[in-house]
């Protein structure tokens, strides 16, 4: 589910570093600096496009993850028996981005960058107690933010500093605690399938063990989490009515409805929301929202520009009346922190997605797909072949080219706090 766009402002993702890189050229994908390969300005561009659009990588539910993520268990306490790494100092919240650590700076933190960077790997070579950011430190930073799941921009800010010291006996629990999810997903995992890590919030589309396509997602908040599952998608809904969930019922609509009312203003009238009792639509001046409560009314919104479905809802079994849709504004996408819904996953570019579910059954194509969005033509489609989904849970791994992967404890369920959760 998600929240109501009027409520709910929209507020990293798993990919194979070696076989990223491969993929993508992101050392020319950005802006250049003052070397090669490196970047010494923040560019908002870079960071939407690589958020966005993040490159296939590796498949995260794949068997060679498993024995990797063991070796990464062993290496990690190899490190925290070395007594781990060093604790950089955070840049106050207001700091300019050009006073950050960077492309060209000279700074007594850098060193400390230097060993910490060298200490999980991302760094070789060169002068470890040096205090100047070269290009070198540039590349390592960049390797290090893009397997922790933030943007590569090789600036050390706030949140990339946070990351970075995050204990290593806290990323070797984090291991740990998910070498036995991925055991259990993996098994799972069929020839085709579509897999939501929500950690990382991005969806995969996977076939014959390699991914066909990633895509950047939004997933549930904290206080309303996106549900573990694992069932068939079974049919996908065009231009689709918005049914509003329990929890946007009380949680959004309700208090809405009574502060717009103390306004002299109607929250259904505004956003286009119609109420129904026992099957009967209710005329929405005669409802006052002081005495409305969770379970008097259903409530839907008709298809169009407003609807926060947008075009198209993937629709599957679930206990939790949860589902994955289109959205109406995609900024969202092009943002590195992407928890912002109310338990549902928004998909970017889910036409793609929706083209490869359809890809078996005639006459859905993608300019089929793309007419239904233009023409806003209502349409429940039942898929012939049924397409394994499993929503999952995945914050750390690794993956067979020796990369080390960590993701937001968004859920704080690797047992180790809000450490790993709030950068």
């Amino acid at each position: 589910m998600l929240a109501l766009t009027f409520v709910i402002a929209s507020g990293s993702g798993g990919l194979g570093l070696g076989q990223a890189f491969a993929q993508t050229s992101w050392f020319q994908f950005g802006p250049v600096g003052n070397g090669p390969g490196t970047t010494n300005t923040y560019d908002p561009d870079f960071v939407r496009e690589w958020e966005a659009n993040p490159p296939k990588g590796y498949a995260t539910l794949s068997k060679a993850n498993i024995a990797a993520t063991k070796t990464a268990i062993q290496r990690y306490t190899n490190i925290v028996a070395q007594g781990g790494w060093p604790q950089l100092p955070e840049p106050p919240n207001k700091t300019p981005r050009d006073s950050l650590l960077q492309y060209g700076t000279t700074d007594a933190a850098v060193a400390l960058l230097r060993q910490r960077l060298a200490t999980s790997g991302d760094l070789t070579g060169g002068n470890i107690s040096s205090t100047y950011f070269d290009s070198d430190v540039d590349k390592a930073l960049k390797r290090f933010q893009a397997s922790n799941g933030l943007t590569p921009t090789g600036i050390a800010d706030k949140r990339t500093i946070v990351a970075l010291n995050v204990p290593a006996d806290a990323r070797l629990k984090q291991l740990k605690a998910n070498v036995s999810r991925l055991e259990e997903f993996t098994a799972k995992a069929g020839k085709k399938y579509v897999v939501v890590n929500i950690p990382a919030a991005q969806v995969e589309a996977v076939q014959n063990g390699q991914i066909v396509a990633r895509y950047a997602a939004v997933v549930g908040k904290a206080d309303r989490p996106t549900p573990l599952l694992h069932t068939p998608i079974t049919d996908l809904s065009f231009n689709p009515v918005w049914r509003l969930p329990p929890t946007v019922i009380s949680e959004d609509l309700i208090p809405r409805g009574r502060e717009m009312q103390s306004k002299g203003q109607n929250v259904l009238l505004k956003f286009h929301i119609d109420a129904y009792s026992n099957g009967k639509k209710v005329d929405p001046a005669k409802i006052n929202w002081s005495t409305v409560k969770p379970g008097t009314y259903t409530y839907s919104q008709q298809p169009g520009k407003e609807n926060p479905l947008g075009f198209l809802k993937i629709n599957f079994d679930s206990a939790h009346s949860v589902y994955m849709h289109d959205t109406p504004s995609d900024r969202i996408f092009g943002r590195n922190y992407r928890s912002a819904s109310s338990g549902c996953i928004r998909v970017h570019n889910i036409e793609n997605l929706a083209a490869w579910l359809l890809a078996e059954q005639r006459g859905w194509d993608s300019e089929r797909i793309a007419s239904m969005k233009a023409n806003g033509e209502r349409l429940d489609l039942r898929l012939k072949k049924p397409v394994q989904l499993l929503f999952v849970y995945i914050s750390a791994w690794a993956t067979p080219d020796g990369i080390v992967q960590f993701r937001r404890d968004l859920y704080q369920k690797d047992g180790i706090g809000e450490i790993a959760a709030n950068y």
